[in-house]
C-alpha cells in the first residue's frame, strides 16, 4: 500500500519485500486471518451497509467476502497495486458479486465521484506500511469518503503492548516492512491519528494476538 512520497507515489506491495502471490497464504500463516477478517466483517454487517469501500484492498479478500455476507451492497476495492489486484479481478471471474476494484491511493479515497458516497470505510493491514504524514493523509480521505454517519472500520497492527507481541512484530512485520513506517503504529499513534482526521467514537473493539504481533479492530463515526 502506499508511501506516497513525492511525486513518484511509490508504495510497499502488499507482502513487503515478498512476492505478491504469497500474500494471501502469508496472512493465512502469520496474522489468524480469519479471526480479524471475521471480526471486521461483523462490524461491516452490524451497519447494514449500501456502500462499502475498501482501502487497500490488496488481492480482493475481505472485499469479496464482504460482497457475499451484505447481499446487495456495493463494494469498492481500491489499492495502487496493479498485480494485487488481477489477482482479485481473477478470484471474482465470473462470480455474481457488486465489487469494482479501482487503482488508488488510501489518499484517493473520495476522489472520482467517491467523496461522502459510502456507509462504511474498511481498511486492514494497510496503515502501518506507511509513513507517519501519509497515514493522516490517508484517514482524512477516508473520512471524506463516508457519508454522514458513516462508519470506519480498520484492523491493523496497534499498540503492541505486552513482551512477546513487540518481540514478534520485530521478528517478522518490521523485517519485511521496515522499522521506520511500522514503529509509529507498534508505539500506538492509531487511535489518535483517526481522531485527527475529524472522527468521532474511535474505540478499539478487539484485540487479536497473532505470530506478528498483535492486530487491533478500530471503529470510528463520521460526525456532521
Amino acid at each position: 500500500m502506499p508511501t506516497e512520497e513525492g511525486q513518484d507515489r511509490a508504495f510497499t506491495p502488499a507482502l513487503g519485500r515478498g512476492p505478491t502471490r504469497l500474500y494471501d497464504a502469508a496472512l493465512r500463516v502469520f496474522t489468524r486471518e480469519r479471526r480479524w477478517r471475521g471480526a471486521v466483517m461483523d462490524a461491516v454487517a452490524a451497519a447494514n451497509p449500501r456502500t462499502v469501500l475498501d482501502v487497500g484492498c490488496g488481492t480482493g479478500t475481505l472485499a469479496i467476502g464482504m460482497a457475499s455476507r451484505i447481499p446487495g451492497a456495493l463494494v469498492t476495492g481500491l489499492d495502487p497495486d496493479t498485480e494485487a489486484l488481477a489477482i482479485a479481478a481473477r478470484k471474482t471471474a465470473g462470480v455474481r458479486q457488486s465489487i469494482a476494484w479501482r487503482i488508488g491511493f488510501a489518499s484517493d479515497a473520495a476522489l472520482d465521484g467517491r467523496a461522502s458516497a459510502f456507509d462504511v470505510v474498511t481498511c486492514t493491514l494497510v496503515l502501518h506500511q506507511v509513513p507517519l504524514a501519509g497515514k493522516a493523509v490517508g484517514l482524512s480521505a477516508m473520512q471524506a469518503a463516508l457519508r454522514p454517519g458513516g462508519r470506519l472500520v480498520l484492523a491493523d497492527y496497534s499498540e503492541q503492548r505486552l513482551p512477546l507481541m513487540r518481540a514478534l512484530f520485530r521478528l517478522t512485520v518490521q523485517r519485511i516492512d521496515g522499522r521506520e513506517d511500522t514503529q509509529p503504529n507498534a508505539d500506538g499513534v492509531l487511535p489518535r491519528l483517526i481522531a485527527g482526521a475529524g472522527f468521532a467514537d474511535v474505540a478499539e473493539s478487539m484485540v487479536i494476538p497473532t505470530p506478528s504481533g498483535s492486530i487491533s479492530i478500530l471503529t470510528a463515526t463520521k460526525v456532521g
